[in-house]
C-alpha cells in the first residue's frame, strides 16, 4: 500500500474528519461489513473508526 495514501471523508460529525480537506486525519481506518446487508452496494460496509465530535473515549 502507498505510505502517502489519503482517506477522503464527508461525515463531518466525525471527531478525525477534517473538514476543510475532506480528509480523515488518522492514518488508518477500520472498514466493517454491516451483518446481514447484501445490496452489493457500498451501503454493506461502514468506517468502524468513527467516533463522534463531542465524545470522549
Amino acid at each position: 500500500m502507498d505510505k502517502n495514501q489519503k482517506i477522503n471523508c464527508t461525515v463531518t460529525s466525525c471527531k478525525y474528519n477534517n473538514g476543510g480537506r475532506q480528509e480523515c486525519e488518522l492514518e488508518q481506518i477500520i472498514v466493517t461489513p454491516i451483518i446481514g446487508c447484501n445490496t452489493k452496494q457500498s451501503d454493506e460496509s461502514m468506517c468502524s473508526s468513527y467516533r463522534h465530535e463531542n465524545l470522549h473515549e
